[in-house]
């Protein structure tokens, strides 16, 4: 299996960042790591092993991009405002640095984002917000609306709103969305959402799989067995679901 290293100062970001490439060629899968986890967590955690099949026989290409939560929603020391901000260089990073390689890496390969924990929602919103740039969106075990507390999960925003956060929040901004335009982008995406039965994130999914069916947005929700919310699972759902 092709195993490719990248780091490079980004100006997005204005720091060193780092990401794992899997794989030689068919679609392109831009994979976000879990809460404040890094680049090489799905390959430590076996992840991407379970996928080497599909990986050596040239139907997927792996990009295992870094996280910076650290620095934007679990900055517990920056004022909500500049969390979300420092969110949107991120997705800058990911649109502006890392698509554009991906692109030159395998110019015919269509990208699918995906992503496990708080690696879904990053997956799901960059898939939501920007649906030109993928066919397809993975989100397993994730929460879709981060300042709503769930279980033991808090709220990562502490109670603040704004524009910004109204429109990177899937289960707030999408439930209002009737731009027939936007609508019919997001209808050409195919998307999957996946989490437990025994998950804190549960219901919050099934809001989101009935939000998006009520704008006409096919989207198929499977609901695991237990909690899911481990890498255990997640070797299996990339299977299926990849």
């Amino acid at each position: 299996m092709k195993r490719e290293y990248h780091k490079w100062f980004s100006p997005s970001l204005q720091r060193n960042m780092e990401l794992l490439v899997f794989g030689h060629a068919g679609a392109s899968v831009l994979f976000f790591p879990t809460r404040t986890a890094r680049f090489y967590d799905y390959e430590d955690w076996r992840v991407i092993e379970a996928l080497r099949s599909k990986i050596e026989a040239g139907h997927l290409q792996i990009y295992c991009v870094d996280s910076i939560d650290r620095e934007s929603f679990y900055n517990e020391y920056s004022h909500p405002y500049h969390r979300m901000e420092r969110h949107l260089h991120y997705e800058q990073y990911i649109l502006q640095e890392v698509v554009p390689l991906m692109k030159t890496l395998n110019a015919d390969g269509p990208i699918i984002s995906a992503g496990c924990s708080m690696g879904a929602y990053h997956a799901v919103n960059i898939g939501f917000k920007h649906p030109s740039v993928f066919v397809k969106v993975v989100g397993m075990s994730g929460r879709y609306d981060i300042t709503q507390a769930m279980g033991n999960f808090r709220d990562l925003l502490d109670g603040y709103r704004d524009e910004n956060v109204y429109f990177n929040m899937p289960n707030q901004f999408l439930n209002n969305l009737h731009s027939p335009e936007i609508i019919d982008q997001i209808k050409r995406l195919q998307i999957i959402l996946a989490v437990g039965e025994e998950d804190a994130f549960l219901e919050d999914n099934k809001y989101l799989s009935t939000v998006l069916a009520s704008k006409g947005i096919q989207n198929s929700l499977y609901i695991w067995h237990e909690e899911a919310h481990r890498a255990r699972y997640w070797r299996k759902m990339v299977q299926l679901y990849f």
